[in-house]
């Protein structure tokens, strides 16, 4: 009998023993997260929101009315263009850690894969996340609204004077060499050369605006001043629209910053709040310097107030506290607004529409401060226990970034320059880009 006992209970474990195993696995799957995923998808259609139409009207309004379309254009002509390049092979460059080791820095630190090449592998089924939350499919179209918003970001420093031709191919070589390799060394993981510095970039500071920033200050001095500038007047010719565009810009933000949370939860909802906080400190702290040094404030100025306090936080909206974005938002309008005007007139280079003044500076003032608030001890949420030594890794990652970004934009315009020529005629110039380069006006009165 008890030979037969167990027997009978070996029989009974040969079959529960296998059905408890599935059931572990099936509960250590990953299973999609409805609510992260609503978010997520909301959040990217705010992030894209805030290319086509935000920036277009944004930047639209500041150019002369021959030149309104032209910046329009190329807002969505990148939009398509980058959308394409994304999919075929720079969510691969920006995200695929094949090769790539903790601590190790080789070919994989600094560029992705190809195992994602053309989506390779990407189903309905496919989840991804900070715990496999939610589907790949959105991350990747999450991901692709900040790739696209980049290079639109560049638009503004050579505007009215760039051949549209010109600008696809740059923008497109731009993409491949400079913003995926950035985008992989900062938010890869374990073996991407920023990660492992110890870079904090929670939505992009580095990545999106700085990056963006110094190739529009290198490009706006490769081709040139615009004819006439700073003797004729080129005053904005709708600053409603630029107003309008702001206003989206901040809207759509809330998907950039909350949205790189990557789930709908505590940290999504703080980042929200801290991006509310430093968009307006900026706005008035750009507005009242404004108003000190120049007797009064403008409506241009803080809208572009607004855009700098939005830049200098997204870095930290991951780690940062109410009082410290408050105190980023102040310091990063200050600042962008001298940059915009003294130091641009100092130096003499044409940054038609800000980019560098307002993308570059911001970025490195929320890049460098982000070490400092994301200390617990002043506030913060982040795991910094030494501000002096994160500060630090804070101005290397800029450092790299600026230094990188500015030698492959430079090499990328002078070889097109040689090759296709950069900058459209005096003629097409003054008649402006609307009829030269697309034969349509953007005003038939």
């Amino acid at each position: 009998m008890t030979l037969r006992k167990f027997a009978g209970l070996g029989a009974l474990l040969s079959i529960v023993m296998p059905s408890l195993a599935m059931a572990a696995d099936e509960v250590a799957a990953p299973v999609l997260n409805s609510g992260d995923t609503a978010w997520m998808l909301t959040a990217t259609a705010l992030v894209l929101f805030m290319t086509i139409p935000g920036l277009a009207l944004f930047y639209g309004g500041m150019v002369r009315s021959k030149n309104i379309l032209s910046v329009m254009m190329q807002c969505f002509a990148i939009t398509g263009l980058i959308s394409i390049l994304w999919v075929v092979y720079g969510y691969s460059i920006a995200f695929d850690t094949t090769g790539m080791e903790q601590g190790v820095v080789n070919f994989n630190s600094f560029f992705g894969g190809m195992g994602k090449a053309f989506l390779a592998g990407v189903t309905p089924a496919s989840i991804t996340g900070p715990a496999a939350l939610f589907p790949e499919a959105v991350f990747i179209t999450f991901q692709m609204t900040f790739a696209i918003i980049t290079p639109a970001l560049i638009v503004g420093a050579f505007a009215e004077r760039m051949k549209f031709s010109a600008m696809l191919i740059f923008m497109a070589i731009w993409f491949t060499l400079v913003y995926a390799p950035i985008a992989h060394m900062v938010w890869s993981g374990n073996g991407g050369l920023m990660w492992d510095w110890g870079v904090l970039d929670f939505a992009g500071g580095t990545v999106v605006h700085i990056n963006a920033g110094v190739a529009g200050l290198v490009a706006c001095i490769v081709l040139g001043k615009r004819k006439g500038f700073p003797t004729t007047p080129m005053a904005p010719h709708n600053l409603g629209y630029t107003l309008v565009g702001a206003a989206m810009l901040w809207i759509g933000w809330f998907g950039f910053n909350a949205g790189s949370a990557a789930a709908a939860n505590g940290t999504a909802g703080m980042a929200m709040l801290v991006t509310q906080i430093a968009t307006a400190a900026a706005a008035l702290g750009w507005m009242f310097a404004e108003w000190i040094t120049h007797g009064k404030p403008s409506a241009l100025g803080i809208a572009s107030g607004v855009v700098a306090g939005l830049v200098a936080v997204t870095p930290a909206a991951g780690t940062v506290g109410p009082m410290g974005a408050l105190v980023i938002g102040l310091v990063a309008g200050v600042v962008c607004f001298f940059c915009a005007t003294s130091l641009k007139r100092k130096l003499g280079y044409d940054d038609s529409l800000d980019a560098f003044g307002v993308h570059g500076i911001g970025g490195i003032v929320g890049a460098i401060l982000t070490g400092v608030f994301a200390a617990p001890a002043l506030g913060g949420f982040g795991t910094v226990t030494d501000i002096a030594a994160q500060v630090w890794i804070q101005c290397r990652g800029v450092g790299f970034t600026v230094i990188y970004t500015a030698i492959v934009t430079y090499v990328i315009l002078k070889v097109l320059d040689m090759v296709m020529g950069l900058r459209v005629t005096e003629e097409e110039e003054a008649v402006g880009l609307d009829l030269a380069q697309h034969n349509e006006r953007g005003y038939n009165l």
